[in-house]
């Protein structure tokens, strides 16, 4: 691919501007992320997750989907109007930018017929995404007891975190917010497995987060099932931290050698989570193992020969500015080595909105600058096959430009999530043995200030 041409994958959601119109996106109906611990629902990972009623699942468990405030968002759309738990879109569009709501809709499994939408249907999705429980070996920064068993243990031991207001509180965590645990029942889990049977046969992409997922029985049963009834248009995917003790991810790539290794299925797609390189990366997601994580990643593009691919997962937060491109280095260096029959290695940057203090948008001008000089690298080394896509080099500036935005906020507002920064990581490093200016120098100035505003 030269720097002239454009990809299928850029045309496609170019094409999908006038298809949609200015409210529709498919995701409404073909595509659900089920949070099972939880009982939440949302339809991708930018709209806030909404309850899902147990009384509906309890008659239907179809509604772990469709539920009827999901519906009454379809109306919406369906109507012209844009919903607004959707503003993320809207924000980026409204910019001139192609948003999420394009790129999802011209993918091949979200096609439907625009002129026939019924926004009250039930929809059977494309694609499902399933977290079964939270049980989770890593405390990331920038996650909570809700998806990980880990963050939970701390914060019931130690308490929550001095931001303003108090970060990870335990008793915000109880009620409906309290997830179930692994080992109790759940009427949730219990609906998923109910409805599977009419799910299985219309899935196109079925994906397993966590929680980690290599932790999870859930995993292994959807995997025996696969084997047991083949669907050779499947796609299925797994996001895992690839950080997990060795017995676990020996008897796991067991199971994925073999699912790959015959006609069991069309495709399997390994997401990898990491979000920078060396101790950064482990000061990022406390409880990673670098070390680990690249010998996992070798060892499976190594013996996974078939119907695979692995994608790094880097969740843009302002803790990965600095070494991301050293990561998306050894990205170009892993497709140069295993991209010679087909695309086999591929990332997608998702943007962190929450926690306010960790989000790109309350940095100063310089690291923007900085990820313009990534960009512009990136440009450099477009080629399709061993070097970078031409919607990977959009949706950085993408994120540049969302970056960017952040200095027409409130000045109070930043103010208060640079003093959330300092007291956050402060007790990050008090609890955890970690020391940030340690691990990011190039950072002292930014903390500094971040300091400043906390002690005033």
């Amino acid at each position: 691919m030269t720097k002239g041409d454009q990809s299928e994958f850029m045309t496609a959601a170019e094409d999908m501007k006038d298809t949609l119109g200015p409210s529709l996106c498919y995701a409404k109906w073909k595509q659900v992320s089920l949070h099972l611990p939880t009982g939440l629902n949302n339809s991708c990972y930018h709209p806030p997750l909404h309850k899902i009623p147990l009384d509906a699942i309890k008659k239907n468990p179809g509604a772990l989907h469709n539920t009827e405030h999901k519906k009454q968002q379809r109306k919406l759309m369906v109507e012209g109007k844009r919903p607004e738990e959707c503003s993320y879109c809207w924000a980026i569009e409204d910019a001139g930018n192609l948003s999420d709501r394009h790129y999802r809709s011209g993918e091949p499994w979200a096609q439907m017929d625009p002129t026939n939408i019924d926004w009250q249907q039930d929809v059977i999705p494309s694609y499902v995404e399933v977290n079964f429980n939270h049980a989770c070996n890593l405390r990331c920064s920038y996650c909570s007891p809700q998806f990980s068993s880990s963050w939970a243990k701390e914060t019931q031991d130690k308490g929550a975190f001095p931001t303003m207001p108090p970060h990870n509180a335990p008793d915000h965590f109880t009620g409906e917010r309290r997830p179930i645990p692994n080992r109790d029942h759940n009427p949730y889990v219990d609906a998923f497995w109910e409805w599977w049977p009419e799910l299985y046969p219309k899935l196109e992409h079925f994906r397993m987060t966590g929680g980690e997922p290599l932790m999870d029985r859930n995993t292994y049963r959807v995997f025996e099932y696969v084997l047991t009834l083949p669907k050779p248009d499947l796609h299925l995917n797994v996001t895992s931290n690839f950080s997990v003790e060795q017995h676990l991810f020996t008897k796991y790539i067991d199971y994925v050698k073999k699912m790959c290794s015959g006609n069991y299925l069309e495709h399997f797609m390994q997401y990898v989570s990491v979000d920078s390189m060396g101790t950064q990366a482990e000061y990022i997601r406390d409880g990673l193992k670098m070390h680990r994580l690249h010998g996992y990643v070798q060892h499976y593009l190594d013996t996974v020969k078939y119907k695979n691919s692995l994608t790094f997962i880097i969740t843009m937060n302002n803790l990965s500015v600095i070494r991301l491109q050293k990561l998306l280095d050894w990205i170009l260096f892993l497709r140069r080595q295993y991209n010679k029959e087909y695309n086999k290695i591929w990332f997608d940057t998702p943007l962190l909105r929450q926690p306010a203090w960790q989000s790109l948008q309350i940095l100063p001008e310089s690291y923007a600058q900085k990820l313009d000089e990534v960009a512009d690298w990136m440009e450099e080394n477009i080629e399709y096959s061993t070097g970078f896509k031409d919607f990977e080099v959009q949706r950085m500036r993408r994120t540049i430009a969302w970056m960017r935005e952040g200095q027409q906020l409130d000045a109070e507002y930043i103010k208060q999530q640079k003093r959330n920064f300092f007291l956050f990581f402060n007790e990050h490093d008090k609890r955890r043995g970690t020391n940030f200016l340690e691990t990011f120098p190039e950072m002292e100035s930014w903390w500094l200030e971040c300091r400043y505003h906390a002690q005033q």
